[in-house]
């Protein structure tokens, strides 16, 4: 065997096994407004998400293996991509947050936020690279409930260990407390009391690690009325009791 069918064997078997070891990467099939591809030192594509391929009517990845960026996009798009993929290839730095224009699902031109990382092999040698594409107005209109809620958050964040009144949070953005305990549920899966324990309890577990203060400070200091009571939270959310964690996490023992 010629040293260049040698090479080209290696090469394969290095991608096989770095694409086998790569299940994870199936977190992308579930990520809207994300596109995820894997391309090859010679800017092949060789891997990608549903969405990337329902993007370009492909039904399986196979029918992507080998593709390039100029058999996807027009000639000017294709390029640009190409640029960046060479520069990222030479430098083995990262790119992140490059803003640049993607066909939407209509094929037409719309701004996009692209992340692309170099792919190493175990010795270190750079063998492709993999980005994110996300739409740039898809990942505004998912953090707009965040974006409506965030003087809300910042507010107990600020005062999570004092009393929490939910008619004074709702006026803050001027909806009923109503309304305030569905859209925060809606938008982070908790209610707004829930979000205040969590908040105090990972304080808690800072205070734990990284001082000496007693258990029954540290629950003063998070908002709680005594030992017991915080005991009894931390224990149900942290599934150990406050003097485990320090033991575990403590900076201060010997």
């Amino acid at each position: 065997m010629e040293k260049s069918d040698m090479d080209a064997v290696e090469q394969a078997a290095r991608w096989n096994q770095l694409l086998a070891a790569g299940e994870e990467r199936r977190i992308f099939d579930h990520l809207p407004n994300h596109l995820y591809f894997v391309k090859n030192t010679a800017l092949e594509l060789m891997a990608a998400n549903r969405a990337f391929l329902d993007r370009f009517g492909l039904r399986d990845v196979s029918e992507l293996i080998g593709l390039t960026d100029r058999d996807l996009f027009p000639l000017e798009l294709a390029e640009k991509y190409r640029q960046d993929d060479l520069r990222l290839l030479e430098s083995g730095q990262p790119l992140h947050g490059l803003i640049e224009l993607f066909p939407n699902r209509m094929g037409e031109p719309e701004w996009f936020i692209t992340d692309k990382v170099p792919l190493r092999a175990g010795s270190g040698e750079i063998i492709g690279l993999c980005g994110v594409v996300r739409s740039y107005e898809g990942t505004r209109i998912e953090l707009q409930p965040y974006l409506d809620l965030r003087g809300v958050v910042e507010y107990l964040k600020q005062h999570y260990a004092d009393p929490i009144s939910m008619t004074d949070l709702a006026g803050k953005v001027g909806i009923s407390t109503r309304q305030l305990e569905r859209r925060f549920r809606a938008t982070f899966n908790t209610s707004p009391r829930q979000f205040v324990l969590k908040l105090r309890i990972l304080r808690a577990c800072e205070m734990l690690a990284g001082s000496k203060s007693s258990v029954t400070e540290i629950a003063l200091a998070t908002g709680f009325y005594d030992h017991s009571a915080f005991s009894r939270r931390f224990r149900a959310i942290m599934n150990l009791t406050p003097a485990d964690y320090r033991r575990r996490h403590s900076r201060f023992q010997a």
